[in-house]
């Protein structure tokens, strides 16, 4: 290229605090080829686009380089101007200067050195820029939402009312999540169930819905638009078509002890269960674990009763494939159980429990039909404490975040026990009070105000038991750091307001979507302000706490926003695509076919040369534009050197590195002046 254009961006302060921006410009302007070298304080808003497509024409520009923050953010918005102004977009590349050289660096001269040496690299570069075009490719207009939640049941009803089809898959036997198994639900305290059990019926009834429940994610292969997923279903040990849901295989089973997983272990469930009496689908499964004809090989009382003859001992896990164009990942959140915390006796002492479990107590559909009991003895609990940030803002547990909705529900629990024991004391140990939603402080003080809950601002320090009048009870022991003195609380029972961590198998399931993860499990978004349900990995939409810890409202606002950004996908019979894709010079291939073997996505295909005669050459191999991803994978197997990446060639990467390494002495006399 003979005429390359390069544009500079102050960024406000962010690049010229450290940068001198001016004399990158005056740098640019000596290098051979570059025509005109220009900077501007924001060169992504509208005057300075203007000022970059006026160039494009006037100065006749066949490539540009544009110096400013990374290209994730706007090198779309400029290849879309630079279309504007008649250039082929892939004819520009964006230099980073600033994550990679101001944020990072305090010495300004050095600084601007180095954003000198990342333009004029970029700038050589951009002469081997091909005129490439966007690759269209077709999509599959259903999705699949993985998670069974409020996040994923509103996300699935959202996309499915849309008029596109939804495969749902929920790992347990029912879709409902935690919310499933609340009391109330701040800040307007009306009844979980009320409000969510009508849109799990929802799903269940939706013609365009398909549910998996008992089911996992067993791997997931293709691209946007085009994925390939396998489902497990786990085997339930009953034909779902052929169950009426009758429960009488419950009622008969002799195996009742079994701690159940939605009552978070105060109650009991059978051996072969429906998980709650709303559970959709409301068909029982077999603990297999705990079933007397799989552990030692007798009883079948299930099968004797049931009439329509569903009980499937004999039934194995099954694969299922869907082609899906869209994924939507809700899969919710875990709390840490109270064996995660022994200084404050959980484990030890039954009478300290979790926040999820106190909704249970606190349940009409509970273990105790909504009455407060202790779990220790079944006394009426006159003195409760609870603990704010068990675990959450902790180092020493490995947990730095907030767990963002443990204020609000510790305040609904305090007013949840005074209202089912009238008389009774509520305690707060608390660090600070995190209230930010809509009528969420006034939530908090009215718990404190009306329902009267005693806050104590201080960490507790130990919890242990003590027998006091022939009764067991807690000894709380902290500190009241506003009063400046030592607490020490006699309590009946302790409830622990544990932090949120990621679901279960979060981390292995990003791993076989291709999605990035942070530090935590909790899923990352592609940009935290501009787009916050997206992931890296394109088609893969996050909703709800799989992304980080969220409340009911904020959840389902996810939701909703992921999609809308799956229906936009949708809106399209084809999508159109970056063109970094593999390809393969006909003439170098010999047929060693090792491209085929590591590539990933399977976009390699085998071609055969002829002669005019019709006769075999030879047999090379050959790209499926459409299929490639670009991962480099073929390229860096090559033997014969006969693969290259459009966008990516040698020709560019080996001129950037001279680049790098290339300074004129117009450049260094610049950067002394």
């Amino acid at each position: 290229m003979a005429r390359i254009g390069v544009f500079i961006c102050w960024c406000g302060e962010n690049i010229s605090r450290t940068v001198d921006v001016v004399k990158v410009a005056e740098a640019m302007a000596g290098v051979p080829g570059v025509v005109t070298s220009v900077e501007y304080k924001y060169m992504c808003s509208d005057p300075g686009q203007k000022i970059m497509k006026e160039s494009i024409k006037n100065d006749a520009l066949d490539g540009v380089v544009v110096a400013l923050c990374s290209p994730l953010m706007h090198e779309k918005t400029f290849r879309t101007a630079a279309e504007e102004a008649g250039l082929n977009p892939f004819l520009l590349e964006v230099a980073n200067i600033r994550e990679h050289c101001s944020w990072v660096h305090e010495n300004k001269e050095e600084a601007t050195k180095k954003a000198i040496a990342i333009t004029r690299s970029t700038v050589e570069r951009v002469r081997y820029n091909l005129q490439l075009k966007n690759i269209t490719v077709p999509i599959t207009a259903r999705a699949m939402v993985v998670g069974g939640g409020i996040a994923g049941i509103q996300a699935a009803l959202d996309i499915a009312n849309g008029g596109h089809e939804v495969v749902l898959v929920e790992r347990t036997p029912s879709i409902g999540g935690h919310m499933a198994g609340l009391s109330e639900t701040f800040p307007t305290l009306d009844c979980s169930q009320c409000i969510l059990t009508p849109r799990m019926v929802e799903v269940a009834r939706h013609p365009k819905i398909k549910l998996y429940s008992y089911a996992e994610v067993e791997s997931v292969s293709g691209f946007v638009g085009n994925f390939e997923v396998k489902i497990r279903k786990k085997a339930r040990s009953v034909d779902t078509s052929s169950c009426t849901g009758c429960g009488i295989c419950q009622e008969k089973c002799p195996q009742k002890n079994i701690a159940s997983e939605f009552e978070e272990g105060l109650g009991k469930r059978k051996a072969i269960y429906v998980p709650f009496p709303q559970a959709v689908p409301n068909k029982p499964v077999i603990d297999r674990k705990h079933c007397l004809y799989f552990t030692k090989g007798k009883c079948k009382i299930c099968e004797k009763v049931c009439g329509p003859k569903a009980i499937r001992y004999e039934q194995e896990d099954e694969i299922v494939e869907e082609r899906i164009g869209a994924i939507v990942l809700a899969t919710g959140y875990e709390t840490l159980p109270a064996t995660f915390f022994p200084e404050y006796g959980g484990g030890r002492y039954p009478d300290v429990i979790t926040g999820l479990q106190f909704e249970r107590l606190a349940s009409a559909s509970g273990p105790t039909s909504g009455e407060l009991k202790r779990p220790s003895d079944g006394r009426r609990p006159e003195t409760v404490v609870f603990l704010s940030c068990a675990g959450s803002r902790d180092l020493a547990k490995g947990i730095s975040y907030c767990s963002k909705i443990c204020c609000m529900y510790v305040a609904k629990h305090a007013m949840l026990y005074q209202h089912k024991v009238h008389g009774g004391k509520a305690y707060v140990f608390y660090m600070d009070v995190r209230a930010s939603g809509k009528n969420y402080d006034e939530f908090v003080r009215r718990a404190i105000e009306q329902d009267k809950a005693i806050y104590v601002r201080g960490r507790v320090a130990r919890v242990y038991e003590k027998e006091i009048e022939g009764v067991k009870k807690l000894v709380v022991k902290g500190a009241d750091t506003l009063l400046g003195e030592q607490v020490e609380i006699v309590a009946d029972m302790v409830v622990l307001a544990s932090a949120v961590k990621p679901s279960v198998g979060a981390a292995a399931l990003a791993q076989k979507v291709g999605t990035p993860y942070d530090q935590h499990h909790f899923y990352s978004e592609a940009h935290p302000k501009l787009r916050p349900v997206e992931s890296n990995t394109a088609g893969i939409f996050l909703a709800g706490a799989a992304q980080a810890p969220k409340d009911i409202p904020e959840s389902v606002a996810d939701a909703s926003a992921a999609a809308s950004k799956v229906q936009i996908l949708f809106s399209r019979k084809e999508m159109e695509r970056d063109p970094y894709v593999s390809m393969v010079n006909s003439d170098r291939c010999f047929g060693c076919f090792s491209c085929e073997a590591v590539c990933p996505y399977r976009a390699i295909s085998r071609k055969e040369i002829k002669n005019r005669s019709g006769e075999v050459l030879k047999v090379v191999a050959e790209v499926n534009a459409g299929l490639c991803q670009g991962c480099g994978g073929c390229i860096a197997i090559c033997r014969a050197k006969a693969c290259d990446l459009a966008g990516y060639t040698d020709q560019q990467i080996f001129s950037a590195i001279r680049g790098f390494n290339t300074t004129s002495t117009y450049e260094e006399e610049v950067v002394k002046k």
